[in-house]
């Protein structure tokens, strides 16, 4: 056993149930496609990072898809809202004697492998560390040990939570460290190029 560990945050790829906003423009066909392209990319660059890794899905345990057993360890996410649901995933990972942390969601076209590792660099030397995203979140978030001032007081899924967050790793006696800000995809506009290249209006993207 590592004592590292990423936890990725996914949601089980069911139609009409992912990238809602994003399906407001393209259908839900095109959204369930491109949220697959997002899981598999997120695979892409997690697999390469030599910590252990769990998968939690929104849903249910899927033991024979895309995120392959011998490498992932799967969980289901436990909670009414996300910052519960985070807090849950956090809290059981240090409680199994983990000392250092990570969670990514699947939403991130940009991010790398090396940037998941020089996120668990830095808690070798900080107590939390976070990739602020364009859209007001974060892409990934990483303690040294369990805090749950973390997950308490924040208007989830808005613009508002990489402030708040801030707020509580500004505390004093708190050290943390920033990754370059990077975009989620949650819009047509997030996709940018790589949108125009691979989807146009009646198809969907391959």
């Amino acid at each position: 056993m590592s004592k590292s560990l990423l936890i990725i945050f996914v949601k089980n790829p069911e139609l009409g149930k992912v990238k809602t906003r994003l399906a407001a423009s393209v259908g839900n066909e095109a959204a369930l496609t491109i949220y697959r392209q997002l899981l598999r990319k997120t695979r892409e660059v997690t697999r390469p990072v030599p910590v252990d890794k769990v998968v939690y899905y929104s849903v249910s345990i899927d033991h024979n898809d895309l995120w392959e057993n011998e490498h992932y360890h799967k969980a289901c996410q436990q909670g009414p809202d996300l910052g519960e649901r985070m807090k849950n995933a956090f809290q059981k990972s240090f409680a199994e004697g983990y000392e250092r942390v990570c969670i990514i969601g699947s939403d991130c076209m940009e991010i790398s492998s090396s940037l998941i590792e020089e996120a668990f660099e830095k808690l070798q030397s900080s107590d939390a560390v976070i990739g602020p995203s364009q859209d007001g979140g974060y892409y990934l978030l990483g303690m040294n040990r369990f805090m749950l001032q973390l997950f308490e007081n924040k208007a989830w899924s808005t613009d508002t939570v990489f402030a708040s967050t801030l707020d509580d790793l500004n505390a004093p006696g708190m050290s943390y460290c920033e990754l370059p800000v990077l975009n989620d995809v949650d819009t047509v506009e997030d996709l940018g190029h790589w949108f125009s290249e691979t989807y146009q209006p009646g198809t969907t993207p391959g």
